[in-house]
């Protein structure tokens, strides 16, 4: 029962309930439920439970020019490729953000962009592609540099990835990523933190 309060004139009325948080939560629910809906892989990602509708994986990404730790998070999007890869029909777009470790211990940050290609309740055995690019500036504009490719198959709690030979932009600090593998495995960004500091001992 809601608490009754005094009019300027003294005259007694009851508070009115604020029906905005509930209105919110219905349309959050709403989306919610469509997000899953369009993409029910998006709450199995990597073998793990994902209600959040996101993943984050680490890994040590191994090029021709040395090893660099990596980071990786993702969610569905709405852009991706329309285009078969490996003879497989996309499923959904993927967008997300990332984290390259140089050899000095300098973080570069990444934007990601990508495509599934296959999975549908869950991403086992699913084909990803992603696009990584350098973020150089997100406001007032969004300005990247370079970029480079990588592409691969889930398998389980894991996402082994390659670059398929495909040519790939340097980024502002001469850094070209050639011959580019990596494995993924969930993780967090204080474990990334923790790869990259120790590139600096």
């Amino acid at each position: 029962m809601s608490n009754p309060v005094l009019t300027d004139g003294g005259q007694v009325r009851p508070r009115r309930r604020n029906r905005a948080m509930p209105r919110l939560l219905l349309i959050l629910a709403v989306v919610y439920g469509a997000m899953v809906l369009l993409n029910p892989w998006a709450i199995h990602m990597g073998g793990q439970w994902t209600p959040l509708l996101m993943w984050t994986g680490t890994g040590k990404l191994v090029t021709a020019s040395g090893s660099y730790p990596l980071l990786v998070t993702f969610s569905p999007s709405s852009h991706g490729s329309r285009l078969r890869l490996d003879g497989l029909r996309p499923t959904s777009g993927v967008s997300g953000w990332g984290s390259l470790c140089t050899s000095q211990g300098t973080t570069i940050p990444l934007r990601v962009y990508g495509t599934m290609y296959g999975g549908w309740r869950s991403t086992d055995g699913a084909l990803m592609e992603f696009r990584l690019h350098e973020r150089i500036q997100n406001f007032p504009s969004i300005q990247d540099g370079g970029y480079f490719d990588v592409f691969g198959y889930w398998h389980g709690s894991q996402l082994v990835m390659d670059d398929r030979g495909e040519w790939s932009k340097p980024f502002r600090s001469g850094l070209k990523m050639k011959h580019a593998s990596v494995t993924l495995s969930a993780g967090s960004k204080s474990e990334f933190n923790a790869a990259c500091a120790a590139t600096k001992r």
